[in-house]
């Protein structure tokens, strides 16, 4: 009953969103693209380009467990570990940025991580994959403060939302991609096949990059810097921020974990069905982000007023799983929680880049990325214990009551924007 209901509801509202697409906004969101500059669609390919690349991290976990027979708890200590290189890659990009610029950053990023992807398969043994992953992912994450530097730079003002959601498609876009190629080189080529593709589409990336952008350009589209620049640190209101940042990428972030999970032994739904919903997250993204974000723009709210709107609606699609596990509502709310995502990404790294203006650019951004870094070391973690001691309704309330904390954050950073005298 639960499979025939699903596939009715999934096919009706399939149809209804491609009907929308291609009838009523194929014009307007052809144009919801233009006016971006040729260096923002080059930095889009070289990103989608290394995000397709990185089509080892989702099999990671079978990998070690089926292939090098690790334990689960093993595994789980990798993927700690894997998280924290995460953060360390981003606090030293940050700061390399800010030292020789994000051109270098991104080009030594994307090149030493290709040949470490390669070699990592030469490693079997707990110690040297933990360290070996640490390192990996220090000079992998290295990319992503520089990349939003760049961003920042080659987007002219008006245009910088709309950029980022440019690059968030090209991300989207490439972890679709990226997984499906992986299932077919462990198919066809083993493992090792899988860290051979994933090091030279990184070191292919890094000439790409070389060879279309071009670091003097910047320069004439960045013109707004600061005289004397301010550590991110001392900025309060950014603090506050980060803080809201990480318990938003704490609760969203149960998407890629937990709630699949829940999908599964909480509503019934196959393993089909399952990748037909995160299959919907990806569609939603596609169709509506771009036009919803250039809408949003021309609207009288404030990039912090609509992160807000955009986390009550992660909170709210919390709430509709614990109401009834009928999959009508099931569906509303992994539409609540999309939505949501569209909303608070673009517009919170959007208020990063404003923000970045006040001081070292590398060292905000950076701080922004080691912001869902640390939310993906303890999330997963958390949420799956959470359902082990509590169940799922209890962990979806306490869920959507950390959102609500998050949101009386950015209500609390609105007040203080509206008052500089508390900006210093």
């Amino acid at each position: 009953m639960v499979t025939s209901d699903f596939l009715i509801l999934y096919q009706s509202i399939k149809m209804k969103l491609f009907n929308f697409l291609f009838y009523n906004i194929g014009h307007g969101y052809v144009n919801t693209f233009r006016g971006l500059s040729k260096e923002v669609w080059w930095l889009a390919l070289i990103t989608l380009i290394n995000r397709a690349g990185t089509m080892v991290i989702p099999f990671l976990s079978l990998y070690l467990t089926s292939s090098l027979n690790f334990s689960e708890a093993d595994v789980g200590w990798i993927m700690s570990a894997f998280g924290l290189g995460s953060v360390a890659g981003s606090w030293l990009g940050g700061k390399l940025t800010d030292q020789i610029g994000f051109y270098k950053v991104m080009v030594i990023s994307l090149l030493v991580s290709g040949f470490m992807f390669v070699g990592m398969q030469l490693l079997d043994t707990f110690w040297g994959i933990s360290i070996g992953i640490f390192l990996l992912m220090t000079v992998a994450d290295m990319f992503r403060p520089a990349m939003f530097v760049a961003l920042n730079a080659y987007s002219k003002p008006e245009n910088k939302t709309r950029s980022v959601t440019l690059i968030r498609l090209a991300i989207n876009l490439g972890f679709s991609v990226g997984p499906a190629i992986g299932g077919l080189i462990i198919t066809t080529l083993s493992y090792g096949g899988l860290f051979w593709i994933d090091g030279i589409t990184c070191i292919i990336a890094s000439f790409v990059l070389l060879n279309v952008l071009h670091p003097k350009k910047s320069k004439t589209l960045d013109e707004e810097v600061a005289e004397n620049p301010k550590s991110a640190y001392s900025d309060r209101a950014y603090i506050i921020f980060l803080i809201a940042m990480v318990i938003f990428g704490a609760v969203f972030l149960q998407f890629l974990s937990t709630i699949p999970y829940f999908y599964k032994e909480g509503v019934g739904l196959s393993e089909f069905e399952i990748g037909l919903l995160m299959a919907l997250n990806g569609i939603l993204i596609f169709i509506f982000e771009m036009p919803l974000i250039k809408w949003l723009e021309t609207t009288k709210y404030t990039k912090i007023g609509l992160m807000i709107f955009g986390l009550i609606l992660v909170c709210l699609g919390f709430v509709l799983m614990v109401i009834n596990p009928w999959v009508g509502l099931i569906i509303i709310s992994l539409i609540a929680l999309t939505f949501g995502e569209m909303i608070v990404f673009p517009f919170s790294n959007s208020f990063s880049l404003d923000r970045a203006k006040r001081g070292l650019k590398g060292e905000y951004m950076a701080l922004y990325s080691i912001a869902f870094s640390i939310s993906h070391v303890f999330s997963h973690n958390m949420g799956f214990h959470m359902i082990h001691s509590l169940g799922f309704d209890t962990t979806w309330i306490i869920m959507a009551i950390l959102g609500a904390v998050g949101v009386g954050l950015l209500i609390r950073l609105k007040k203080m924007t509206n008052r500089p005298e508390e900006l210093v």
